[in-house]
């Protein structure tokens, strides 16, 4: 079925001027609001919206959408942020944390769309989003004015098929990008592209020129591997969490480690990490002193925390359809939220639940 794009970010438009819901929270009490966290959820009522929530549970803003949001880039200094539509996506939704301006809605150009991420610019005047160019089936970049109106104003190639979640490096400059290996059908909706063929890499991009810096990828053994997710650790190291494609009995360990001038290395276990996850990683994120990996397997109902200097598990949290995972208030804690609307802030030997009533939280949480 084709999609009338205009009449899509009208109806967004419509659902920004929505009332807002009454989302209630049990859990924490008396927290600074200083520190946020935003996800995107399915609510109640069946409608969706991006939610900002204080580390006391309290929402703090919450904000309608015509449909099913992914993940948040979010720009620290200015405290902005962008939620991408789930792939394939036709629109992004921009807005302030703290509600100091009116949301925004853009949309890719009518042969692409958005694969449910992006990546601000360090100065926050652009922001890079995984897009698929329909026609050619190519993995894109696609480069936009965050200053005002959202316009596209470029793009350069993820130099893969697939590109999912991409990454600013520390550097400033530096793109790091994860290429699932696989295309989606937007007249179709989400029925996969080319999965036989598939050639999963990272890729490392100078934002500044366009150029392809460095480009690694999986065994054939393993090309059913699609690489998703990534986290850079203090040490420049770049850690990834998968998605196996193929038979579980046959799925490898889903997460490893790459860097500009290293090559992948899917982690080895003593146990079948892969078939014990049940073949997928949600999504993955490295704490503040860059110790631990967390990694969301949500089939499997764990976060799965993994020593970033010997790579073996350090710990395993059972969490009923683990989500969104992100770094934590401090060096070594985490938030975490669940496909059951709860949001677990673990760390420094506590852990703290709040649960919201009604709610179904998306894939990724992202700490402001």
């Amino acid at each position: 079925m084709a999609i009338d794009r205009r009449q899509f970010l009208i109806g967004s438009l419509v659902t920004l001027g929505a009332a807002h819901h009454a989302l209630a929270a049990e859990g924490l009490n008396g927290a600074s609001a200083s520190t946020a966290y935003v996800s995107g959820a399915r609510l109640a009522d069946g409608t969706y919206a991006v939610l900002v929530i204080g580390e006391d549970g309290r929402i703090l803003r919450e904000i309608p959408m015509s449909a099913r949001g992914h993940d948040i880039a979010v720009h620290h200094g200015t405290r902005r942020a962008v939620i991408f539509a789930r792939r394939p996506g036709f629109f992004a939704l921009a807005f302030d944390v703290d509600g100091r301006r009116e949301p925004e809605v853009f949309a890719p150009p009518e042969d692409r769309h958005f694969y449910g991420h992006g990546v601000f610019a360090s100065d926050g005047r652009l922001i890079y989003a995984t897009e698929h160019d329909i026609d050619t089936g190519d993995g894109m970049i696609g480069i936009y004015d965050a200053t005002g109106g959202w316009r596209r104003v470029g793009e350069f190639p993820s130099y893969g098929v697939g590109p999912h979640e991409a990454i600013l490096l520390s550097d400033g400059r530096t793109l790091a990008v994860a290429n699932g290996g696989f295309g989606n059908d937007p007249a179709t909706g989400r029925e996969s592209i080319g999965v036989a063929d598939m050639q999963p890499n990272v890729t490392f991009i100078d934002t500044a020129t366009g150029a392809l810096k460095a480009r690694h990828g999986l065994p054939v053994s393993i090309n059913l591997l699609s690489l998703r997710h990534l986290a850079e650790t203090p040490k420049g190291d770049i850690w990834f969490g998968s998605q196996w494609l193929g038979s579980l009995e046959d799925a490898p360990a889903l997460v490893g480690r790459v860097g500009l001038d290293k090559p992948i290395a899917v982690l080895e276990t003593a146990d079948p990490l892969g078939i014990a996850l049940k073949g997928y990683i949600g999504a993955v994120a490295v704490s503040g002193d860059g110790r631990l990996l967390a990694a969301s397997a949500p089939l499997a109902g764990e976060v799965v925390y993994f020593d970033t200097e010997t790579g073996k598990i350090a710990r395993t949290i059972k969490i009923k359809d683990s989500s969104g995972v992100t770094v934590g208030s401090s060096a070594a804690a985490f938030a975490m939220s669940t496909g059951q609307g709860v949001v677990r802030f673990d760390g420094d030997g506590l852990a703290r639940t709040v649960n919201f009533a009604g709610a179904e939280f998306d894939n990724h949480l992202r700490r402001v």
